[in-house]
Parts: structure tokens; sequence; C-alpha cells
């Protein structure tokens, strides 16, 4: 297959392009050129600025079986791919989010929400949050495409590659006896390691026909407690919980209810997922004996 990834130089993006290249596809990567890769020539690289316009329609001279916009963060950009790839592609995967939900203290469905009936504004990536750029991004490609489109929705992502270093906070916290703010301990939240993402997108686009929202998380949750519990049991230490904290301080993974997705959609179409309390613990194993 001939396929275009926008954002594949670092996390799961390289690990979905690194998926494709040994698969045998033909992959072309569009980023900004800030971060090198080792690909080398077995991919063709353009460098470009996704929020650019011009950029698109110039890639849209070509026809591709497969576009994956791992860096589309607001309804301009989404209406730029639409405009340029009508016609151009068989396939556009489009990397959301579970932030376009909202919290609702339970498993969530991929109808808790519809971007078929979500009231488009247009604008930039600065002129929104993070996730309501999502839900109006997710609200173009639904509303306004003529080329079939999957949005897969995931949760917080993780893996020794993670460059937001989130794990890695309460880690060196607790080994620094430093607060962690939690302000619901008992809120459960999930996860999805960066391989088991990549892994995703890979099958989403090429190995499966299914179109519109999915939620893709590994199997299990974690209370916010007994996340903290597990890291006690790693480190050999106390954690310092707080419900309220320096804003310095506060976990990244805090939230006021229960905030997670159910995948059973994906499951039964046929994608196995990795147990959460499995990986979890082995990956915080991983992370220590780096430090």
């Amino acid at each position: 297959m001939k396929i275009l990834v926008f954002g594949g130089t670092r996390f799961f993006g390289k690990k979905l392009v690194e998926r494709l290249v040994s698969a045998g596809h033909d992959v072309t990567i569009g980023t900004r050129g800030k971060i090198k890769d080792d690909f080398g020539e077995s991919v063709k690289h353009v460098v470009l600025d996704r929020e650019s316009r011009d950029a698109l329609f110039q890639l849209a001279k070509e026809e591709w079986d497969v576009i994956y916009d791992n860096i589309c963060f607001s309804p301009r950009e989404a209406l730029y791919a639409v405009d340029a790839f009508k016609g151009k592609v068989k396939r556009y995967i489009y990397t959301s989010s579970l932030s376009v939900y909202s919290q609702k203290g339970r498993a969530l469905v991929e109808e808790d929400f519809n971007p078929k009936h979500y009231e488009i504004v247009i604008g930039d990536k600065d002129d929104f949050d993070y996730g309501e750029g999502k839900r109006l991004a997710e609200a173009v490609f639904f509303q306004k495409a003529s080329f079939p489109v999957v949005a897969v929705r995931f949760p917080i992502v993780l893996g020794l590659d993670d460059y937001t270093k989130r794990l890695h906070f309460h880690l060196e916290h607790i080994k620094n006896h430093e607060e962690i703010g939690i302000s619901n301990a008992q809120a459960e939240i999930s996860f999805i390691t960066s391989d088991e993402a990549a892994h995703f997108l890979e099958w989403i686009g090429v190995d499966s026909d299914l179109t519109g929202p999915i939620n893709a998380s590994s199997n299990g949750t974690y209370s916010l407690n007994a996340f903290i519990k597990m890291l006690e049991a790693k480190t050999g230490e106390v954690a310092l919980v707080e419900e309220v904290t320096d804003d310095v301080d506060d976990s990244p993974f805090s939230i006021n209810k229960t905030y997670y997705m159910d995948n059973a959609k994906a499951t039964e179409a046929g994608f196995t997922f990795e147990d959460l309390k499995a990986w979890l613990p082995a990956l915080v194993t991983d992370i220590l004996k780096e430090n």
C-alpha cells in the first residue's frame, strides 16, 4: 500500500512507521523536519507545516491508499485535509483522544460523543483547549469528508519512549519524598502502550474496514489509589499523596471522576488488546532499571 503518515518521527508515530515499513508498504512521512529519524531510504521524507493548506494540496497531487494523521489538533487543519484529499485517499485514519469525552464516572463508549451532530466552529489550535480542538476536528472529518474516516480515540499513551515523562514524574516524586497531588484517589483510569497504539493504528488502517470513531485502550483499569500502591511496591518508598498541592506537584493523571473507555467495539472487530495490569508494572520496572 501507498501510505502517508503525518507525524512519524517520535513515540507511537515512529513505531507505526517502523511497523508499516517492516510489512513492506510504500511509506512517506510528513513532518516539520525538526526531529531526526533513522529510517534512511526506507521511507520518503516530506518537510511541511501541517497547518499550511498549500502544503497539504502539494501532497494531494499524489493518490494514497491510507493516510495517518497524528498531528491534527484543530478544525481548520481538518478542513484543509478534507479539501486537499478529496478523491485522493481511500482511507483516512485520524488520531483522536479520550479527551473528546466529558467525564461521566463510567466506561465511555463511542456513542458518548457523536461528531456527526457536533456544531462546527472553525479555528486554529490556539483557539481551543486540546479536547475541544479534537472534538471539532472530528466533527469536520465526519461531517465534511468525502472519503472514509476513522477517528482512533486513545487514552494516555505510555512507554519508555514517552517524551512527556508522565510516569517518570510519579517515580521521581516518590523517590524524592515530594507531594503528589491527586484529587480523587478512587477514580479509575486507563492507558495504552506506545507499541500497542502503533499496532492498533496499523491494524485499523491496513487490516480493517471499520469507519467512524473507535476506542483503543488496553484491557482493564487502575484506580489512582491502586496505581500509587503499585508504584510504592516497585520503589519500596511511601508516596506523599495530597488532594491539594502546588500546581507543579499535581499528578498528570489526576482526575475528578472515573475516566476511561470501553474497547468492546474494537475487540469485537478482532483486535486483541493487552492487559494493563500486566504491562504497566513491567514498564515501571524497566524505567527504574534505566534510572
